[in-house]
């Protein structure tokens, strides 16, 4: 067997958040293995370097992944454990501009059906303050602007993608407004209830603070997710269980590995190539600090000069 090398040396612009079976992406092909330490600690598992060839612009290309597990390679690390500033530090380390962050997410609407994907375009946090979820911090203050939390422009190329897939079973919605709560428990029915008054359309543990870190750092952040249940709220059916959860990914596992496959080769084509290295976010967090660097704490300039070199006098 040959071993599978610890560095990469080349920059790394796109990368994939999910479970661990997505890793195993039809066509693509494990190059290195990245193990890295940052100012606030170790990833929630090593990031895989993938290599896919496909064909963009009439020429062939290979295009570089970077695969992180959210949950850690067995699934062992719960929602409000998730080492989220380090996954993003780690990736925004290697040169990643753009995240497409896959996750299983409950429905909150009739029309989301098991199995249906959803590309959201809003977010109503109900996190409870347990996650860190800012890289500023003991001696550095930003405030970011967060009033659309997922990119755009990423956003329209999913959903291209995701349609063009509709003759192959993917069913896909457009938008919707992604409850975050807490975990590791499910809803209530009465909490269930009330997401849906405000006009929820998905739930899930998973999107912060991962989104939010992702602004902070410059990086374009578009979760893809896949309805595995109706939450709780819907009494026509029995109430959510780890085994319908599960049972729904496998049974769609295919056309999730499809969809995300999509949508990195349409990203690797050159007219994407701005979007893909978010020029639209460079520099935006200049504005964000209050604090000016040379009054940052020693602590805080340590880590802050580790993620934003170029942020430093």
């Amino acid at each position: 067997m040959v071993a599978i090398p610890k560095e990469y040396k080349e920059p790394v612009r796109i990368a994939v958040i999910g479970g661990t079976g997505l890793r195993e992406l039809p066509g693509f092909t494990q190059v290195a293995t990245l193990d890295i330490l940052t100012p606030w600690g170790k990833p929630s598992a090593p990031i895989i370097i993938l290599h896919h060839k496909c064909s963009t612009d009439g020429k062939d290309v290979s295009i570089a992944i970077a695969f992180l597990s959210r949950h850690g390679l067995h699934h062992q690390i719960t929602p409000h454990e998730m080492p989220a500033r380090a996954n993003i530090a780690a990736l925004r380390s290697i040169g990643v501009r753009t995240i497409i962050a896959f996750s299983a997410v409950g429905s909150l609407q009739e029309y989301i059906k098991p199995r249906d994907f959803v590309v959201p375009d809003q977010i109503i946090d109900r996190t409870r303050g347990i996650r860190p979820f800012t890289f500023f911090e003991g001696g550095a203050v930003a405030h970011v602007p967060f009033g659309e939390p997922f990119d755009e422009g990423i956003a329209k190329v999913v959903r291209a993608c995701g349609h063009s897939l509709e003759g192959e079973g993917v069913v896909l919605h457009d938008r919707g407004t992604l409850i975050c709560m807490e975990g590791p428990q499910f809803s209530t029915r009465a909490e269930s209830n009330l997401y849906r008054s405000w006009g929820g359309s998905i739930i899930n543990m998973s999107a912060l603070p991962e989104a939010k870190l992702a602004r902070e750092a410059e990086i374009a952040y578009q979760m893809i997710c896949m309805s595995t249940d109706y939450d709780c709220w819907y009494e026509s059916t029995e109430d959510v269980t780890v085994e319908m959860v599960m049972g729904n990914m496998k049974a769609n596992a295919l056309n999730a590995k499809h969809f995300i496959t999509a949508v990195l080769d349409e990203l690797a084509k050159k007219e994407h190539t701005e979007l893909v290295q978010a020029k639209h976010l460079a520099g935006s967090m200049k504005f964000a600090i209050s604090t000016p660097p040379h009054h940052w704490s020693a602590d805080a300039r340590e880590k802050l000069t580790w993620l934003f070199p170029w942020y430093i006098e």
